[in-house]
């Protein structure tokens, strides 16, 4: 039996989890309730608890700290988390943490259940195979299996000891597989990687005898009797409701075949990236795989030709096409990586023109290196989609700033060559080819003013020299700027100068013989 406790500030809360548990068909002994982190740890210290259902923001001590201050003390308890959907970045420290899963609100009761049996099946798990190796210390066992891993990874080891490791589990080396168990992930999935859970069901399926484990992570590898059926793994896998993929290599027989049966079951597993659907996959599944090709290099040069325009749609579909599922599936892995490599390649040419204008942002090309980095192709592809999006869409607005600065510069050579004549923000937006309402804004955002304020003031510049250095009268100078009547003129010209054209040209004037600087042009 297993004891819970329910961590939560809101009594109703707390209060309708608990009627949700005793609804579950789960061995629960007893269901206790803290309303703060302060109190959940004086419970913990009190009993025996196996599991906290805790919420992550409270008062006084949240779900975070709880879970640190639960590990400083050394309690022996595994947490689920609740939270809200603006709380994920709190989620993910919590699993940092070594929370096994955590749960959105409002919860849903069919993820409780599946979330806390989860957990439950690892308790049991850890139970069964501490009472079942009690008469082996923990270490001798870590250094068997040790040993055991690093030989089959191609570490050399003499006769002797060859002998010796045989003799720990003599039957098992008569005739057995590797086996490669990867769980499939997805970023909401409820409770943990079921590491130990997927482990206790091998030894279910085989027997103490007939199984044994060489490597946890990053993936669990076996070593289990040859003489079983493949399917029966991944059949009970699939009835304990844990989602996984079975990778087997051929029966061999000899603890000596071990670093060769590992180099199969390491191109198995690679393989596994492109048969998805295959629940065991096995070497007949790849037996006739393709290998000689040739690259899809046009396809990949014009998905490239492509960055730099308004066209995400046709740059999605391009992908799809290049990683074609079923264009993959014709051949050997080591095609699939070598399509990976061209378009990093590619990526990483485009990035580096692109580098010096890209300011404090950056493409991620190193997370696209290594497609076994994900935990399947449908997200290493979306990965990549994502850095190319990213890398077209600095290209675009690259090619629109060049072009949007060289429009501008025309249009602003335009003003001051026709700022004389009647002139609007259409005429100047036809002038340069540019819609209207783009073009308005386009000036202002460049510019800093208005184009209406823009083309006042280049006319007041000219106005004032016109002005200072000419005799020209008030009604010729606005008709010469730009202005149908000495009225419009003279009053836009007080606006901005605070004074009259004539008490300017007269100020100017003044100021410019005091000087000896200013010379009359008498026309």
């Amino acid at each position: 039996m297993f004891n819970l406790l329910i961590v939560d500030d809101q009594a109703h809360i707390r209060e309708g989890l608990k009627t949700m548990l005793r609804r579950f068909p789960l061995p629960l002994d007893h269901i206790y309730d803290a309303a703060s982190g302060v109190e959940a740890l004086q419970i913990l210290r009190e009993r025996d608890i196996q599991l906290v259902l805790t919420d992550i923001k409270m008062p006084d001590m949240d779900g975070l700290e709880l879970m640190a201050r639960s590990r400083e003390a050394r309690l022996e308890v595994d947490f689920l988390i609740i939270s809200g959907y603006g709380e994920f970045a709190y989620a993910q420290r919590a699993i940092e943490l070594g929370a096994k899963g955590y749960l959105l609100k409002p919860v849903k009761r069919e993820d409780l259940q599946t979330s806390i049996e989860h957990v439950l099946q690892e308790v049991m798990t850890r139970r069964e195979l501490s009472r079942n190796m009690q008469d082996l210390t923990q270490r001798a066992m870590d250094t068997e299996r040790k040993e055991l891993r690093l030989f089959m990874q191609g570490a050399a080891y003499d006769e002797a000891w060859m002998q010796t490791a045989e003799s720990w589990y003599p039957q098992l080396w008569r005739h057995y597989r590797l086996v490669l168990l990867r769980e499939e992930r997805w970023i909401n999935q409820p409770g943990s990687l079921s590491i130990h859970g997927m482990e206790s069901i091998a030894y279910r399926v085989y027997g103490r005898q007939r199984c044994l484990c060489l490597q946890h992570h990053p993936h669990l590898i076996l070593v289990v009797a040859g003489d079983q059926v493949p399917e029966a793994l991944p059949s009970a896998l699939h009835h304990d409701q844990i989602r996984a993929v079975a990778i087997m290599t051929d029966p061999v027989q000899g603890l000596k075949q071990l670093p060769k049966a590992y180099e199969q079951l390491m191109d198995l597993y690679q393989h596994s990236y492109l048969f998805p659907e295959q629940r065991c996959l096995l070497p007949q599944h790849i037996a006739g795989l393709a290998q000689q090709w040739e690259l899809p290099y046009e396809e990949i040069y014009a998905l490239f030709q492509l960055m730099g325009t308004d066209n995400n749609g046709l740059i999605a579909e391009k992908i799809s096409k290049i990683f074609y599922k079923k264009s993959l599936q014709r051949y050997h892995i080591h095609y699939t990586l070598q399509v990976c490599r061209a378009v990093v390649e590619l990526i990483e040419e485009y990035e580096r023109v692109i580098r010096p204008y890209m300011g404090e942002e950056t493409i991620d090309v190193d997370c696209l290196r290594n497609l076994f980095d994900y935990p399947g192709m449908r997200d290493y592809i979306q990965a990549l989609q994502q850095q190319l999006l990213r890398l077209n869409q600095y290209y675009y607005e690259l090619k629109c700033s060049y072009r949007n600065s060289q429009d501008l510069n025309a249009a602003i050579r335009y003003i001051h060559e026709n700022y004389h004549k009647p002139l609007d923000l259409a005429m100047v937006s036809n002038h340069v080819s540019l819609n209207y309402a783009y073009f308005s804004n386009l000036f202002k955002k460049n510019v800093g003013k208005g184009f209406t304020e823009y083309l006042r003031d280049v006319r007041m510049d000219k106005a004032r020299k016109l002005l200072i250095e000419t005799d020209y009268k008030i009604s010729d100078i606005a008709a010469m700027v730009g202005y149908e009547s000495y009225k419009s003129f003279t009053r836009v010209f007080r606006d901005v100068m605070g004074m009259q054209p004539t008490e300017y040209r007269q100020r100017m004037r003044q100021r410019g013989n005091g000087a000896g600087r200013w010379k009359g042009t008498a026309l």
